[in-house]
């Protein structure tokens, strides 16, 4: 149940720093915000806005509260698989998926198949320069970099899923950032004195505004066929190295996000930054960390929370401070049993599982925003 740390707040976090809070109340002082903000259970400090928070909006869009990896999500994948059908090891997984599903900054890749894959998503509203238009095509069905994952997953019933977490990659980025400056020169040309500069937003009917929304729109179009792809790829390398197995069910949805719905009566933009749809009956997917248990959830449609719940377990340190006081050996121990990027462990400390709270946490903290339907554990993970 949620709690209010400060006026026009609700939260479901039982774990989150005084600065979230100070984030987020900013945030909901803006003029435009119609109702309360909500703090998810993972909720942190973001850029602008607070990761982990539903910001809900009348004529105004706040490009920053979307953040720079538009469209960010899961895709899951229940298989008819189960542990016994697997191979003793999925270490023949590894390069397949390598190969398969580029990852890392500015990685990408030269398939053909690529421009019939991206079919009717079309280009953004903003025109593009080739190097940029290049990029759509390269990186679409790319993974990234940071806490963008590829897994393989057993639930409860020893039965084989796979989860991926992506977004949409350099264009998307490019949009964001460029929108993001763009209002930020638009409130210093109108002497729009905002808290905090990186809470600039564009108002309704207004050229700035329609262009957000069309390019970051497609951007989301974008992330979620993006994935579909490496869904695709990934689902396909599973079965050539089980030698079998069918596709029984995929959920691809969002966390980095921005949509019109209706609440309380009110016709909204409903920003979820770090934050999935929850609506009664909705799917979701929330992974946990390196090391840590996913979810497969069903949404409850709690009101209070605009239909929302967290979208991660959410980071207790910054990159930063995991890299100082986390090692590469407690890593290695926490990564006991699984197949993993285990000669690149020094590179991914940043995403030690102490760096993150607790996924059994939050998942307690909003039982009355979703129903957990599975539990996942890894059995397998590539990172970005």
């Amino acid at each position: 149940m949620p709690n209010q740390p400060a006026p026009n707040l609700l939260s479901w976090a039982s774990e989150i720093d005084e600065g979230a809070i100070m984030q987020a109340a900013r945030t909901a002082r803006l003029p435009f915000v119609s109702g309360h903000v909500a703090l998810m259970p993972d909720a942190h400090v973001g850029i602008g806005a607070t990761v982990g928070s539903v910001i809900p909006t009348k004529n105004a869009i706040i490009p920053a509260a979307v953040g720079v990896d538009i469209g960010c999500g899961m895709v899951a994948t229940e298989t008819t698989l189960t542990a016994a059908d697997l191979p003793e090891t999925l270490a023949a997984l590894m390069p397949m998926v390598e190969h398969r599903i580029p990852a890392g900054v500015g990685k990408g890749h030269s398939d053909p198949s690529m421009d019939r894959a991206l079919g009717d998503l079309g280009l953004p509203y903003t025109d593009l320069n080739p190097k940029l238009t290049k990029k759509v095509g390269e990186q679409f069905g790319t993974l990234g970099s940071g806490n963008h994952f590829v897994e393989v997953c057993l639930d409860e019933r020893d039965r084989v899923w796979t989860v991926l977490h992506s977004g949409s990659r350099g264009i998307g980025n490019q949009l964001a950032t460029m929108h993001i400056v763009g209002a930020k020169k638009l409130m210093k040309r109108q002497e729009m004195g905002l808290e905090d500069p990186d809470l600039a937003y564009f108002t309704q009917s207004t050229p700035e505004f329609t262009a957000y929304i069309e390019d970051m729109l497609w951007a989301q179009r974008y992330a979620m066929a993006s994935r579909a792809r490496m869904d695709k790829v990934l689902i396909s390398s599973l079965f050539k190295v089980a030698g079998k197995g069918q596709r029984v069910r995929t959920i691809n949805c969002h966390h980095n996000f921005t949509q019109q719905e209706t609440h309380y009566g009110k016709s909204l933009w409903i920003t979820r930054k770090g934050a999935i749809k929850a609506d009664k009956g909705d799917e979701g997917v929330i992974p946990g960390s390196m090391g840590t248990q996913s979810y497969i959830v069903r949404g409850r449609g709690n009101p209070e929370s605009y239909n929302s719940c967290s979208h991660g377990a959410g980071r207790r340190m910054s990159r930063t401070k995991a890299k100082k006081e986390l090692s590469v050996a407690s890593l290695t121990q926490a990564m006991t049993g699984r197949t993993w990027n285990a000669d690149r462990a020094a590179a991914l400390v940043d995403e030690h599982p102490e760096a993150y709270k607790s996924i059994d946490q939050v998942m307690a903290d909003q039982k009355d925003l979703v129903e957990i339907q599975h539990t996942l554990r890894q059995i397998f993970n590539y990172k970005g």
